[in-house]
Order: C-alpha cells, then structure tokens, then sequence
C-alpha cells in the first residue's frame, strides 16, 4: 500500500515516532511493561481532570464497540433500566447491544441532524421512574454532529441515574472536564483523538459505580469491574493485552502533551474543520450538520448534484493521496472527511486543490 493520508474518524493518520514503537516486542508480564499500563492510567485521568480518590482508568482489549459493551454488561443489573438517547449509527448499535444483553431498556431518538433535548431527556425520566441508567453518544460520528453532554448531563444528574457517555471520538480531542460533567463511565478507544492505533479502549469510570459491579458482568473476557480488579494490583491485564499498542498509545499521549494538551489539540481539528467547511462549500459541497453543532472530528458533505460518482471521486482523491471515508446515512447521499489524527492545515489545503481541481474537470466533462 502507498503511505495515504487517513482523512478518517479512526484509524487515523499516526505519527512516524508512534509507528516506531511498535517495532519493538514487549511481554505481558514485564514490569517495564505494566508499568507502561499504569502510566497510562494516570495520563488517562489527568487528561480527564478527575481526583484519582474518586475516578480510576481501565484499559480493555478490542475495539471500541468492545467497550462500550463491556460497560453495559457491567454496568447495567438485571433489575435496572436504561434509557438509550440517539441520533445516529453508533447510538443505534448501543440499543442493538442491549437488545442482544436481553437489557430493560428504552430508547430516545432523533433525527440524524438534531441535538437530543434536554426537556424531553426530563420528561421521559420523570414518567418512567424505573430507568437507573441513562446512556448517549457525545461525537456521533455517523454524522459528525455533537451532542451536549452537559446540558443533558445535568438533567440526567438531577435525578440521580448513573451516566454513561461514549466519548470514542471526542475524548482528547474535545475539552471536558469530566467530574463537572458528572459523568460515571466515559468510554473511548487508543485510535481517535489521542491518535494510537487501534487494539484497545478505555473506560474512566467512578469508582463508587463501578464497585457496585462485582459479579453483574453477563461476559468474561468484557467484564469491567474484573478488568479493574486485575489492573489495580501492577498494571497486568487479565488476559493477552495488545503490547505492541499500548506501547504505541504511550507515546501517543506523549505527543498529545507535548502538543499543548487536549485544548491545543482541539483549535487544530477546529481549523481543520472550518477551512474544509469553507473552502468544500465553496467548491459545491454542502455540510450535513449545520455549522453551530457540528464537531471538529468528522464532517459529512452531500453529493454537489445528482449523478455524482463517489467511487470515481474517491479514487481520484486517493491517487492525490488522500483517504476519504464513505457517508453512513441511509437516505441521503453523502461522504465524509475526517478531521483528527496528524492532519495539519497544510494538508487540508492540499485536499481541497484536489477536491477544486476534481470538480472543475468534472463539471467541464458533464
């Protein structure tokens, strides 16, 4: 394969130095090695702002899908409820793993290009007393819309439910301070802002929810609260962890400090964001989510007119050496264009020539 820029919401274009690390073969059982897990635990939290004494890390194998599922069959008994709030794919898969855990449960959605309300979030837990759980998407990705976890955290908080906030493709590169967010598990994954590469998630959960969960796990390899049990004693995973990612992760989390923090990290994806807004908009493409809710992680494009060619797009694009990502409504046609990783403003400049060079050829032709 040619070395492409990913233009993707994860995996995403890494740094040649994050590459590097894993060249090297590490073992499980080394102490060099697990305490590289328990820096990261620490990193993990700081970049949460959170109080070790009431918040702890837990790193878990898989994708973030894996994750998400390992809190919720953690986290949610069999005698409790949760309410599922959605306006995307990846809100839908978490009602899809409920379905499967056999999890009480009820859903809220939304259209793919709205924020969930906060006054319905209320009205919904205020006639159904029996929900215990509240979960949400921060960054849907499906659409690149982003969700106010605060707004709706308060809410949530106000009747005193646990909430559960997937992060995957905002922590690290969104600033949050979780513990004033009142959140009880974030969830995200070594491959999106922080910029690792895929093989592991984490969880920052509060610890007074989470030792409420010995036991309740309906898995054993997803099993949270055993993983945190584990990893507490030197930083061991339960089973065979991904070294070679970890170790990638490490260094990851050292660039992102070394960048300037998750607050540095964010305006470059925002300018990221706003010169391709502009300069695609320009160039006929026009934005899915309307500029105030839209996310600096991924933005979706409509097709400029009908009979447009995303594949032919696509490959063209990919010769000038840039990676898109397929769009992920089903009524709509659309494509998008990841803003995170080890994208600078000088790429994106280069992008949109191509995308400008493109659609001139292209509309001189039809």
């Amino acid at each position: 394969m040619n070395d492409y820029k990913l233009l993707t919401p994860g995996p995403l274009t890494t740094t040649k130095s994050v590459k590097e690390e894993m060249l090297k073969d590490r073992c499980t059982w080394d102490d060099d090695y697990k305490s590289i897990t328990q820096t990261i635990r620490k990193q993990l939290l700081q970049l949460a702002q959170v109080n070790e004494a009431t918040y702890t890390a837990v790193l878990m194998q898989g994708s973030g899908s894996f994750v998400v599922e390992s809190v919720l069959t953690t986290a949610i008994g069999e005698k409790d409820k949760v309410l599922i709030i959605t306006n995307g794919a990846y809100g839908e898969r978490i009602v899809e793993m409920a379905q499967v855990m056999r999890l009480s449960h009820v859903v809220y959605s939304v259209p793919y290009d709205e924020q969930p309300s906060p006054t319905e979030v209320q009205a919904i837990l205020e006639a159904d007393v029996a929900i215990t759980h509240v979960a949400m998407v921060h960054c849907e990705t499906t659409t690149g819309i982003l969700n106010s976890i605060e707004e709706i955290g308060q809410v949530v908080k106000s009747f005193d439910k646990t909430w559960i906030v997937d992060a995957m493709s905002s922590f690290g590169g969104v600033p949050m301070n979780i513990a004033a967010l009142q959140i009880d598990y974030l969830i995200s994954s070594a491959n999106k802002c922080i910029q690792g590469v895929p093989g592991f998630g984490f969880v920052i959960a509060k610890m007074e929810e989470l030792q409420k969960c010995q036991g309740q796990a309906r898995s054993v390899a997803l099993d949270l609260y055993s993983q945190w049990q584990a990893m507490n004693v030197d930083g061991k995973w339960r089973f065979t962890s991904p070294t070679h990612v970890v170790a990638a992760f490490a260094k990851a989390l050292e660039e992102l400090l070394t960048e300037g923090g998750v607050e540095t990290r964010y305006k470059r994806y925002l300018h990221n964001n706003r010169l391709l807004r502009t300069r695609l908009n320009a160039a006929g493409f026009k934005a899915y989510i309307t500029e105030v809710w839209q996310s600096p992680i991924i933005t979706t494009f409509l097709f400029p007119y009908d009979g447009f060619s995303f594949t032919h797009f696509y490959e063209e694009v990919k010769k000038a050496g840039f990676v898109l990502y397929p769009g992920k409504l089903t009524d709509m046609d659309t494509f998008r264009v990841g803003n995170i990783g080890d994208i600078h403003e000088a790429d994106i400049q280069v992008l949109c020539d191509v995308i400008e060079n493109y659609m001139a050829v292209t509309s001189n032709e039809n």
